[in-house]
This record gives structure tokens, sequence and C-alpha cells, in this order.
């Protein structure tokens, strides 16, 4: 009454030789490529040219940071940058924050 009739189906017959395995995964190893080329090797890449760009950071360099200052470099360190925003005013910001190198003479 109340349980109906389960009917029994026959199982497909199972294919000789591992080329479904093969076939099913492919879906799976085509998204990961395209993930790694549309999202993965271009963060890798943005971040080696951060990394060069902190790595050659020179007293006297124009810089921005993530904050939004401009100012420019006077002294630096292993991790740290000291930073003149304004005529006597210096700001120490970590090397990691610097965001940009201005071209020379856009800050006066």
């Amino acid at each position: 009454m109340f349980i109906s009739e389960a009917f029994a189906q026959t199982a497909p017959a199972a294919a000789s030789g591992g080329e479904s395995s093969l076939l099913g995964m492919l879906p799976l190893v085509l998204m990961f490529v395209v993930l790694y080329f549309v999202m993965i090797r271009p963060q890798m890449k943005r971040q080696k040219e951060h990394k060069a760009m902190i790595e050659a950071l020179a007293k006297g360099d124009e810089i921005v940071t993530s904050g939004g200052l401009l100012g420019r470099v006077t002294k630096l360190g292993d991790s740290f940058v000291n930073l003149e925003v304004a005529n006597g005013v210096e700001l120490q910001v970590q090397r990691s924050a610097v965001v940009q190198v201005l071209p020379k003479g856009t800050l006066k």
C-alpha cells in the first residue's frame, strides 16, 4: 500500500578498455587547463613583475603606495621604505605596499 513496486533495470554492458574513463576525465582536464591560462598564469606573472619592481627601488624614486600616498623614497631598508610625502614629512611604509613607480618629475 505505501510501498510502490520496484522495477529492476538491467545495467548497460561495461565498455571494454579504459576509453570511457579517459573520455570522462577529459572535461575536468580541459577545465583545469583553461583555469591555468585564464587565472593562475597571469596572476603569477603579475606577482613576478611586482617583486622585480620592489627589488629595483632606489633612493629618489617617486612611488605610489597601496593606500594612495605619493612620495619620494628617501631611505631603503630590507622590508621598509622611508617616503617623503611633503617637505620635512617622512613616513615609513612596507616595501610590499608600493604599487607603482612613477616617472621622474611627476611630483613637484
